[in-house]
């Protein structure tokens, strides 16, 4: 197939009609969002392509990092200042797919610039391309888009995966298409895999075994660093929620739709033999609070949001629905329990590693096929408790907070485990290295942006 002078391979052709098709099909639903929730807008221009003017005006050479939503940004947090250490002549910049990953993206100081994930289409892709100039496009976890990746090779960007992750869920997705992402992964530099069984699955679909280097997960080196840093001890959150010694906090982390009732079915329970107990809900997409918020009130508890609580003070209500973002990995710091959303309706569950780095009791249910390997990893080591449906739910938690020892055991090999499990950034960025060597000149950020171009031809490449 040709696209005016351009040929495109029909497995492109192909993926690009579906592009095109997928973006028909969810036009109303991105409407609906604009209009009843205020999502999209302002983001739409972005991900057509045209970039905001302060994103690299100067055509400067850049490290693009995209990171899809929060649990990406929060996994490369550790790797970016030694990225800005490292490759100090070259302008870091990120993208987001999501907007609650943007706004957690936004407190990165060392991020020089920050847009949405453009639409994986050749005209769009190359727009953004000329814009942002990279030498190095580093995807988080696993975002394999064909055209982008297809357009950095013809470039010569150098391309790298970090903290790859392929789930059991999404593993028979790619192979269904695996003739397309053989030749995508063909065109990746290196792949850096959270574990062997990833590193096995991204040789399986095409990827060279030179390629591919198991690295470890890198929030097992940025959670720690979270959980004992002092900045949260003066923030706003902690005045908002400040917790008499003893009370019971419950937490039920990235809820999701038909799960909030099993949880306000178990807390019920717990206030019949804890009435000043405090359950937390945070819903996985912030704009289902007004209907969380509803369900509570209308199972006759006292409910408010966490914007509506008033500082210096802690709730006096039974329950806070969370509709913030960016708090709740801080948050679990107050819990005597978490309960992990996600698991118990067939989602796929979400990552363990936030609320255990705290040395916080973790409770998830049985779908947890998103972190299958995490998942095995912290029962195997009897750091968290993984019920077989809703119904024990209520029975679970109560035998955690009646049994004082076993949860702060439960606690305390979340946290040891998390602790052992570190060394991802350095390995990561040792491969990044190897596909981009570090600026050798030391150059800072006050040398005039266009000298940074001297001697360099980038402007036959894009």
């Amino acid at each position: 197939f040709r696209v005016g002078a351009v040929a495109v391979p029909p497995m492109y052709f192909l993926y690009n009609l579906a592009i095109v098709f997928y973006a028909i099909l969810v036009a109303p639903r991105i409407l609906y969002g604009a209009v009843r929730y205020r999502k999209y807008i302002g983001g739409l221009g972005e991900r057509c392509g045209r970039l905001p003017a302060e994103i690299n005006p100067d055509r400067e050479p850049s490290i693009w990092i995209h990171a899809v939503s929060v649990g990406e940004v929060l996994a490369i947090r550790a790797l970016i200042p030694a990225l800005r250490d490292s490759y100090p002549g070259h302008r870091l910049l990120m993208s987001t797919t999501t907007e609650t990953g943007r706004a957690v993206a936004a407190q990165l100081k060392a991020v020089d610039g920050l847009f949405y994930f453009p639409l994986d289409l050749p005209v769009i892709v190359k727009r953004v391309l000329a814009r942002v100039r990279p030498d190095l496009f580093l995807m988080v976890d696993t975002e394999l888009w064909p055209n982008l990746l297809r357009h950095c090779a013809r470039l010569g960007v150098k391309t790298l995966l970090v903290n790859g992750r392929i789930s059991d869920r999404s593993y028979p997705r790619y192979l269904l298409a695996r003739s397309l992402f053989r030749r995508v992964l063909a065109g990746v530099d290196r792949c850096c895999a959270q574990s062997e069984a990833t590193s096995s699955r991204l040789i399986d679909l095409g990827a060279r075994p030179d390629q591919v280097t198991v690295t470890g997960n890198l929030k097992f080196d940025v959670l720690p660093g979270l959980a004992a840093a002092s900045s949260w001890n003066n923030e706003d959150v902690l005045k908002a929620f400040r917790i008499s010694p003893g009370r019971t906090v419950l937490i039920a982390a990235s809820t999701h739709s038909g799960e909030e009732s099993f949880v306000f079915d178990a807390f019920a329970g717990i206030r019949q033999q804890d009435s000043q107990a405090l359950l937390i809900v945070a819903p996985r997409h912030p704009e289902r609070c007004e209907e969380v918020t509803a369900l509570s009130s209308i199972r006759g508890f006292e409910t408010v949001r966490r914007t509506e609580l008033a500082a210096d003070g802690q709730p006096r209500a039974a329950v806070v629905v969370l509709d913030t973002v960016g708090e709740l990995a801080v948050l679990y710091q107050i819990a005597s329990i978490v309960f992990l959303g996600g698991s118990l309706v067939p989602v796929g569950g979400h990552n363990v590693l936030e609320p255990a780095s705290w040395g916080k009791p973790v409770v998830f249910g049985p779908y947890m096929c998103n972190f299958s390997e995490i998942t095995e990893l912290f029962l195997a080591n009897r750091a968290a408790r993984q019920i077989d449906g809703a119904d024990e739910l209520e029975v679970t938690l109560l035998e955690l907070l009646n049994d004082s020892p076993q949860c702060i055991a439960l606690g305390a090999a979340a946290a040891s485990l998390v602790r052992g499990q570190g060394g991802a950034t350095e390995r990561s960025l040792a491969e990044i290295a190897a596909v981009l060597p570090p600026d050798k000149r030391g150059l800072n950020r006050s040398v005039e942006p266009n000298s940074l171009l001297k001697g360099r031809d980038v402007s036959s490449r894009f």
